[in-house]
């Protein structure tokens, strides 16, 4: 499995090198990154249910539509992304929320997933995941809440539940998929001694590295011109956040 540790912010363009590296790569990722703030709905999702516009356009949150379904989330520096896209004969996405629970056994943090595939400690939900296939490739990526503000994440995903929702870019009438809140908090509470999120996502990182096999992936200039071609022409694009019109690779 190669590894990457994507340093950029910009929401849009991990969205387009998710795509990328699920459609356009045979070979096994695992990648790490962080969003500047931002919320990312899922594709089957309404932006009117699920956030809050005005106040996103007020404290400069960035609003983005992600390839998989799931609920929507909300992302800043303080929250950790995990993206794992493999081939595979037989698609097994407890096998990938496994992986995230083990790796924060060993930080000492006692973590349980439950059948939305959600990770929670106490009772709280630290963790949302959202899946999806393309022929033999499949992808599962989740949220790892850190040290998010989570007063900020919770104004932001106050949408309009209330009015019927249906799915955009749709060629009949769907209902939009809501999201399920929940109670959340963050792992920098948990851990004892305290640590920073980046000393925090390294362990993380070398705890893949050190399995046999693995090893650092940078992308080379081919794949940043495809990622950054397909960031402006789908993911950063109106067309795609609010009606879901539907531009990618085959």
């Amino acid at each position: 499995m190669f590894c990457i540790d994507n340093r950029c912010t910009d929401v849009h363009f991990h969205l387009a090198a998710e795509e990328y590296l699920l459609k356009q790569k045979r070979d096994n990722f695992f990648m790490l990154w962080q969003s500047a703030p931002s919320v990312v709905i899922g594709k089957h999702q309404s932006v009117q249910a699920e956030v809050d516009e005005e106040y996103l356009r007020q404290n400069g949150i960035a609003l983005a539509r992600r390839f998989s379904g799931g609920g929507a989330v909300y992302h800043d520096e303080g929250n950790i992304n995990l993206s794992f896209i493999e081939t595979v004969e037989r698609p097994d996405f407890e096998y990938y929320l496994q992986r995230t629970v083990d790796f924060l056994e060993t930080m000492g943090i006692d973590a349980y997933a439950d059948k939305r595939m959600g990770i929670y400690v106490g009772g709280r939900k630290i963790s949302g995941s959202a899946q999806c296939i393309h022929k033999n490739r499949v992808m599962y990526h989740c949220t790892l809440l850190y040290s998010t503000d989570l007063n900020k994440l919770n104004a932001a995903l106050r949408g309009n539940s209330e009015e019927e929702n249906w799915l955009p870019g749709s060629r009949k009438k769907v209902h939009a998929v809501p999201s399920v809140p929940s109670e959340v908090t963050n792992l920098s509470g948990l851990l004892s001694p305290a640590m920073s999120i980046k000393r925090f996502m390294r362990l993380l990182l070398h705890s893949f590295l050190e399995e046999a096999g693995n090893s650092i992936y940078r992308f080379t200039g081919e794949d940043l011109k495809a990622i950054e071609c397909l960031r402006q022409q789908k993911y950063a694009g109106e067309e795609w956040i609010f009606n879901k019109v539907i531009l990618s690779f085959t």
